[in-house]
């Protein structure tokens, strides 16, 4: 399905942070995972509540609805957090090791330093099962480590670049093409008192998606990947001009003010409330611009979509994307119910596919047959962009090891908060890198 796309290994240090923002259906802890008599509690963490991604989590709850009635021993207990209160609650369960049964987890090399931890049970035996053959190519692959799968993925994701279309025709603006086009599409709005472009880089992968999408449309993606995985160089003229081109972006007041001190969520809320015009983020989000009927359709009729334009004379093409598999399911090692855990998982993905796509909008990681669905054509035209694509970068962020990942993230907010230069910025990233931790 993908010609090429690159899958790298970061490792993620496992700091202890506190989140306290978590919920499950009946107020037990995620860690609670017991067998009382023929009562089975399995405990399944992940990042999907009600008010954030209401589709999705209207389905986890339907999933397990049907697998409590058809298993009327098992109960499923459900914590739910926000992504990155979900990330660091399960940097700390897994440094004391007590992570839920079931969980969610990121591809590639997120999962190394779980993996390496002994904290992820192998999942190659549900491949051979009711799950064989049921995966898009390339999908399971980016799960694997040493030879062997720790997550079954539910999710595959590409990074357009969202617009409101009634905000664009009042400014007589059209889908820009070209980085030229585009830069003047930026121009017009922010002249007209319009912020141009919702960004939230507090989070700080956000801006990463405009740094690896101009390194790409500048210096082509092999430059890109090649610097990242040591065998190049960040000090490359493509990706120094694709550095220099953000700042140019912050000196042209592309992105909503305070950009740097906001997060993902409150970024986001500017778009979907019409403050900004565009909004570069994951195919996670078609949810909110297709079937969550907790955002007014005239704003949901009103979103588009078009590739990050190409820029003259680099060597990026438009069908080159920024993004990779999406969020996979993992059964933990230490699970006293692991047998009933990985069952679970089966039940679950293979339930997920096609009501994913019907229920939410999502991009499933399964084979699913669109032909015969009633579909918004947002998601049909961006689910056809993932077949066409000429390679898919996966997340830079995602491909290095933990600590060149973190100078990665906090180099990206220095670049967009003008505390760093462009040579600077690249040089940290060679360093980070030769390092190799």
């Amino acid at each position: 399905m993908f010609k090429n796309w690159t899958a790298l290994l970061l490792t993620l240090s496992l700091v202890v942070v506190i989140s306290s923002c978590s919920s499950n259906k009946d107020g037990a802890a995620a860690t609670d995972s017991t067998e009382s008599g023929s009562n089975i509690i399995i405990t399944f963490m992940h990042q999907w509540p009600e008010d954030i991604a209401p589709g999705q989590n209207r389905i986890v709850n339907q999933i397990i609805h049907d697998y409590e009635n058809e298993h009327p021993n098992i109960t499923i207990k459900q914590d739910v957090l926000d992504n990155e209160q979900y990330k660091n609650k399960l940097k700390v369960l897994s440094a004391s090791n007590k992570l839920a049964d079931v969980g969610v987890t990121w591809a590639a090399g997120f999962l190394e330093p779980y993996v390496e931890g002994g904290l992820f049970n192998p999942l190659d035996d549900l491949l051979g099962g009711e799950l064989k053959d049921k995966f898009v190519a390339g999908t399971t692959e980016a799960y694997a480590i040493h030879g062997k799968t720790y997550a079954l993925p539910l999710e595959f994701n590409i990074a357009p670049v969202y617009y409101n279309k009634a905000i664009f025709e009042k400014y007589h603006l059209e889908a820009p093409q070209t980085y030229d086009a585009f830069k003047q599409v930026v121009k017009t709005l922010a002249d007209n008192g319009v912020p141009p472009i919702a960004l939230g880089n507090k989070d700080r992968w956000m801006g990463s998606l405009w740094y690896m999408y101009l390194a790409d449309r500048y210096a082509g993606q092999e430059t890109l990947a090649n610097a990242i995985n040591g065998t190049g160089s960040f000090m490359n003229e493509g990706l120094l001009k694709a550095a220099g081109e953000v700042q140019s972006l912050v000196d042209s007041n592309a992105f909503v003010k305070g950009f740097n001190g906001l997060s993902n969520e409150e970024a986001k809320s500017q778009f979907l409330h019409s403050k900004a015009a565009m909004f570069l983020t994951g195919t996670w989000e078609l949810p909110n611009f297709t079937t969550n009927e907790n955002i007014p359709q005239a704003f949901r009729d009103s979103v588009g979509f078009f590739k990050f334009p190409t820029v003259e004379g680099g060597k990026g093409s438009e069908n080159s994307w920024v993004g990779g598999p999406g969020v996979g399911l993992f059964v933990a090692e230490n699970s006293s119910v692991k047998a009933e855990a990985k069952k679970f998982v089966e039940y679950f993905v293979a339930k997920w596919g096609e009501q994913s796509v019907t229920g939410a909008g999502v991009i499933p990681a399964t084979k699913v047959d669109t032909s015969k669905l009633q579909l918004p054509q947002l998601y049909i035209d961006l689910f056809n962009e993932t077949n066409q694509a000429s390679s898919i970068t996966l997340f830079a962020d995602v491909q290095m090891k933990a600590n060149a990942a973190e100078t990665h993230l906090n180099q990206i907010q220095a670049l967009f908060g003008k505390a760093t230069t462009p040579a600077k910025f690249s040089q940290a990233h060679d360093a980070a890198i030769k390092r190799g931790d």
